[in-house]
C-alpha cells in the first residue's frame, strides 16, 4: 500500500464508497480505508445469521423516485418491493387487535405528530419537537414511537426546524436482498478496482501542513486531499483527532447533530407461525400498560419466516445496554401478545443490532439537536481547502439515509475533483 495519494477517502460506508468509485472512475489516484472489518458502514445486509438476507441498518429505499439508489437497482437487476407506505397493516393492542377504526385513528395520529413538527419547522421555529405534540392523544406513545423511528431521538431532542428541512415523496421500497447489499453491488460495479483498506483506522487528521497526513496502524499516509465520510458521534466523541484542532464552529456541529438509537431485534421461525402475506407490517401499543414502550414489526419479509421488530429512542439505547436477551425478551413478549405464546417453541434463533455501542459507529443517524438546526451546514464546507465532509449528516434534505449519504459522497468527489483537475466527475 502507497503511502501517498491525491485524496484519502476516510470511511467506507455509503458515503464513502459513493466517493472512491467516484474519484476511481475519474483516474484519480484514491484510496479508501476503513476502520472495521468490513465495508459499507451502517448499509450493512446479514445473510451468515440466518442464511436469508435481512438489514441491519438501513432497509428502505427512501423516495424511491429520485433515489439514485433505486434506479441502480433497476440498472443491476436487484428487486424491491414497490410499496409506497410503511403504515402497519394492523395494530395489537396489547390483548386484542385495533378494529380499522381504532387503526386508521392511530395513523391519523401519527400524521397529525409529524404534521405539527413540519409545520413549526416551516414557520422557521428551532424548537424541541415534543413541544407541539397533542400529549392527550390516546395514540401517543405510538406517535412518539415513529418519531423516534424516523429521526432516532426522542421528541425533546428533535429539531422541528430541521425535521422540516427531511423531504420524502414518501415511497419507501424494502429491497428484496437487502439495502447493504444493493450499496456493495453498486460500489462494485462502478469501480471493480477501487482500493479499499479495512481494518484501518485513523487516529488522528494532521492538516498543518500543504497535505493531510494520516496516522495509522499501518503508518503515516499523506495525501493532498482528505474526504471524511464517518458518523458524527465517531468525531464528536474524539474518536477521530486533528491537529490542529477543528475550529469551533465546525466542533460544534458535530455535538450538536448526535446519532440517536434505532435498533432492531430479529427473530427466525422454523414455520410460517403469523400466517400473513409476505412483508406484513405490524405495530403493536399494550393500551393496559402505559409504561410498556410500543414495537412494530416486519412480518415474512419476502416471504422468509421471520419477524423483525423496530427499536426507537432511548428505549433502543437501554435495551442495548441491558444485553441481547433483554431485546429478545422484549421483542417476543409482544408478538407472543399478539400471535399466542406457542409461537415462542417454534423460534430458530434470534439476533439483535446494536449500533449505539458499536464504537465505530456510535448510532443510528444524527439529528440536529433543538436551537441548532442551522449547524448542519457547516459540515458541507471545506476545511482548509484540504478536508472535505461527506455522510447522511452532512445532506441538508436527506439526512439520515442512505441515498443522502451516497450523494454527498458524489458531491465531496466532484468538489476534490474540481480543486485537483479544475473539471468535474
Amino acid at each position: 500500500m502507497s503511502a501517498s495519494h491525491e485524496v484519502i477517502v476516510v470511511g467506507a460506508g455509503a458515503a464513502g464508497l459513493a466517493a472512491g468509485t467516484q474519484l476511481r472512475r475519474a483516474g484519480i489516484d484514491v484510496l479508501v480505508v476503513e476502520a472495521a472489518s468490513r465495508t459499507g458502514g451502517r448499509a450493512w445486509t446479514d445473510t451468515a445469521t440466518f442464511g436469508v438476507a435481512w438489514d441491519r441498518g438501513c432497509h428502505w429505499l427512501h423516495s424511491a423516485s429520485v433515489n439514485p439508489l433505486r434506479a441502480a437497482a433497476d440498472e443491476l437487476g436487484l428487486s424491491y418491493l414497490s410499496r409506497g407506505s410503511r403504515q402497519a397493516r394492523a395494530t395489537h393492542l396489547g390483548d386484542r387487535w385495533a378494529d380499522e377504526d381504532e387503526r386508521k385513528a392511530a395513523w391519523q395520529a401519527i400524521d397529525a405528530a409529524y404534521a405539527a413538527i413540519h409545520h413549526a419547522g416551516e414557520e422557521g421555529r428551532d424548537i424541541a419537537a415534543s413541544e407541539v405534540l397533542d400529549k392527550g392523544s390516546p395514540w401517543i406513545r405510538l406517535a412518539r414511537h415513529w418519531l423516534t423511528l424516523m429521526s432516532a431521538a426522542e421528541p425533546e431532542r428533535l429539531s422541528t426546524l430541521d425535521y422540516a428541512a427531511y423531504t420524502d415523496t414518501g415511497e419507501n421500497y424494502p429491497v428484496e436482498k437487502g439495502y447493504g447489499a444493493l450499496v456493495q453491488a453498486v460500489a462494485a460495479h462502478a469501480a471493480p478496482d477501487l482500493p479499499v483498506v479495512t481494518g484501518c483506522p485513523v487516529s488522528l487528521v494532521d492538516w498543518s501542513g500543504s497535505g493531510v497526513a494520516l496516522q495509522t496502524p499501518r503508518g503515516t499516509l499523506k495525501a493532498r486531499l482528505v474526504i471524511i465520510a464517518v458518523p458524527t458521534t465517531v468525531i464528536a466523541r474524539g474518536g477521530l483527532a486533528f491537529a490542529p484542532l477543528l475550529p469551533p464552529d465546525l466542533a460544534e456541529a458535530f455535538e450538536a447533530l448526535p446519532l440517536g438509537a434505532a435498533e432492531k431485534v430479529a427473530f427466525l421461525f422454523d414455520r410460517d407461525v403469523f400466517g400473513v402475506a409476505p412483508t406484513t407490517y405490524v405495530d403493536t401499543i399494550d393500551l393496559r400498560n402505559p409504561d410498556r414502550r410500543p414495537v412494530n414489526f416486519t412480518l415474512n419479509p419476502f416471504g422468509a419466516n421471520m419477524a423483525i421488530g423496530q427499536l426507537g429512542g432511548d428505549n433502543a439505547a437501554r435495551l442495548v445496554k441491558a444485553g441481547p436477551d433483554a431485546m429478545r425478551d422484549f421483542g417476543l413478549a409482544a408478538l407472543k401478545d399478539a400471535f399466542g405464546a406457542d409461537i415462542e417453541k417454534h423460534v430458530a434463533g434470534f439476533a439483535t443490532t446494536g449500533w449505539v455501542a458499536d464504537p465505530l459507529i456510535g448510532g443510528a443517524y444524527s439529528c440536529a439537536l433543538p436551537g441548532f438546526a442551522h449547524v448542519r451546514a457547516r459540515l458541507g464546507r471545506p476545511l482548509g481547502d484540504r478536508i472535505l465532509f461527506a455522510g447522511e449528516a452532512v445532506s441538508a434534505h436527506a439526512y439520515s439515509t442512505a441515498h443522502g449519504a451516497h450523494l454527498t459522497g458524489l458531491a465531496a468527489a466532484d468538489a476534490a475533483l474540481a480543486q485537483l483537475t479544475g473539471r468535474a466527475a
